[in-house]
């Protein structure tokens, strides 16, 4: 940083304006006196005892405001001495100036939560003659230290900034790809300040597409992945290259409701799809950035497997949707009991009504006959041949392919019910209702084949009359008085079904909470993690973004 610096206190709080290396500091930080902020000294005790238990309220507000406050006058290591990791947190602190470029910031700490304490960032970013101002807001938490028993702020790469990860790091330059525009199905600019769950996927398509694309390279600030392979993250442009234009299947209308509706719930996200050629249409998370479970997850989806159950029942001769099944309150399967939610039971169902109250055991059962060698791998190739499931998808972006390997044993029976070694996301889901309804899986994807010249995964048509019995009872499902779908899907219009699903996670109090539907030429899966059951949480999100759709 390069030149003087001032301390002022406002209303209480410190601001502290950066000028750069080679000032006079000085602080009158709440009249704390001691300008020097490290050596490890305890701040709230002359002897030397080391403290034990839980950070005091004082030693919390003393602490971050000492470490804010040297931060922001960019001396590194004296913050860095007032954490519990000295060399990472000076190496990334050192970074703000001499990489990152911030030549001015004033931090502004919130109201403290026991230990944690919320700030606002406000800098200046320089580089070659372009500014601009950036602004975010993050937060660190007070601990105790384990050897010296001092207050200390626990490091973390957040610390600095709320999207930074281990590994990572700050940077100001001129960016190493090219600038895109981002345009959905009708020629709709996709901007992440407006639809903020894109991105990720905008920085990956920039970084693949964006020299194909025409476009030139502009100064930016952003964070440099950890992974040699991976993908950089842009947090500010100072100068704009000019981008080239990327056309995407998405569809602007249906990607706002998305983002709407994974704010009904933490930790949701949601992906929609058309049957009819498999296009992406929409993708959000809630969080909408970090790890995004829409196209990477890889998690039980519960009963919204009973999808490809049903098929497979239908395809070897053990049922089709009007016939009767058994549905008693638990089933055996060799040697573990697996039971219906509330150990309920029906008296007469068929696989329809059974679909429609997602009777586990009605799904398990029928599967018996098919004898132990065929039915430890009919459930993968039904998946696998008939809904793309299994194969590498070409999406245009990094997604996770679902999984139904072979089992053995009682996970052969967990499997039928979303269970067991079973893995999926809202993409993988919302393509497989997609399939159901359509008849036929078409590989979903979010940049047309041409642009690269990628190649798709294929599967076989479904034979005739399974689609429409699927259909069938994805209709059932969403419209029955006792369908487990119904309330959810209420207000979707037009040609509609659906099928909920509850996901046991070890570990979780709560199961997770699934939902795929579809409306018309558009199908859409949500999770909602530790949701519940199916038709309360994600139920509502699906039905969201179906009433966005044609």
């Amino acid at each position: 940083m390069r030149s003087g610096t001032k301390v002022a206190v406002i209303g209480g709080v410190f601001a502290v304006v950066v000028g750069g290396v080679g000032y006079g500091a000085y602080n009158v930080l709440d009249g704390l006196g001691d300008s020097g902020v490290g050596g490890g000294k305890d701040i709230t005790a002359a002897s030397e005892e080391v403290r034990t238990g839980p950070v005091t309220k004082q030693e919390t507000a003393e602490t971050s405001k000492k470490f804010l406050a040297a931060w922001a006058k960019g001396d590194a290591a004296g913050a860095s001495q007032l954490t519990n990791n000295e060399a990472d947190a000076e190496s990334l602190l050192t970074q703000y100036s001499e990489s990152a470029h911030v030549t001015k910031a004033v931090i502004t700490p919130g109201t403290a939560t026991g230990s944690k304490v919320p700030y606002t960032v406000r800098a200046t970013v320089s580089y070659k003659g372009k500014t601009k101002a950036w602004s975010y807001e993050s937060d660190l938490t007070v601990v105790r230290g384990l050897t010296t028993g001092h207050a200390l702020v626990d490091w973390k790469p957040t610390v600095v900034h709320p999207e930074l990860r281990a590994g990572e790091t700050l940077e100001t330059g001129e960016a190493s790809t090219a600038s895109i525009e981002a345009v959905d199905r009708n020629g709709q600019v996709l901007s992440k300040e407006k639809y903020p769950s894109l991105g990720g996927i905008l920085d990956e398509l920039r970084k693949k597409y964006g020299e194909k694309a025409g476009g030139s390279t502009g100064i930016e600030t952003w964070i440099n992945s950890a992974n040699a392979d991976g993908i950089d993250k842009t947090l500010l442009t100072l100068a704009k290259g000019k981008p080239g234009r990327v056309p995407t299947t998405l569809d602007a209308k249906v990607q706002a409701a998305a983002e709407r509706a994974v704010k009904k719930f933490d930790k949701t996200s949601v992906t929609a799809v058309e049957p009819s050629t498999g296009a992406i249409r929409a993708i959000a998370n809630n969080p909408a950035s970090g790890f995004e479970p829409a196209r990477s997850g890889a998690v039980a989806p519960g009963s919204t497997m009973k999808i490809i159950t049903a098929a497979m029942i239908i395809q070897n001769g053990l049922g089709n949707a009007n016939s009767a099944v058994e549905c008693p309150s638990t089933v055996p399967w060799e040697g573990v009991t697996f039971h219906n939610l509330d150990e309920f039971s029906m008296p007469h169902p068929t696989l329809k009504t059974a679909f429609a109250r997602s009777c586990n055991t009605a799904f398990i059962k029928p599967v018996l006959p098919l004898g132990a060698g065929k039915r430890d791998t009919a459930l993968r190739d039904e998946a696998g041949q008939y809904f793309g499931i299994g194969q590498v998808w070409r999406t245009g972006i990094a997604t996770v392919d679902g999984k139904v390997p072979a089992s053995e044993g009682a996970e052969t029976a967990a499997s039928y019910i979303g269970q067991g070694k079973v893995q999926m996301n809202p993409l993988n889901m919302a393509s497989v209702t997609a399939t159901a309804v359509n008849g036929r899986f078409r590989q979903p994807y979010i940049v047309a084949q041409s642009l690269d010249n990628r190649v798709f995964a294929t599967a076989n048509p479904l034979p005739g009359g399974v689609s429409a019995q699927l259909k069938e009872m994805l209709h059932y499902t969403a419209t029955a008085p006792e369908g487990t779908a119904t309330q959810a899907m209420a207000r979707v219009g037009g040609d509609k079904g659906a099928k909920t699903g509850s996901a046991e996670i070890g570990g979780h109090a709560t199961s997770d909470s699934w939902f795929t539907g579809f409306s018309n030429d558009l199908a859409a899966a949500a999770l909602v993690q530790s949701g519940g059951h199916g038709g309360d949480a994600a139920g509502p999100v699906v039905a969201e973004v179906l009433l966005a759709g044609p």
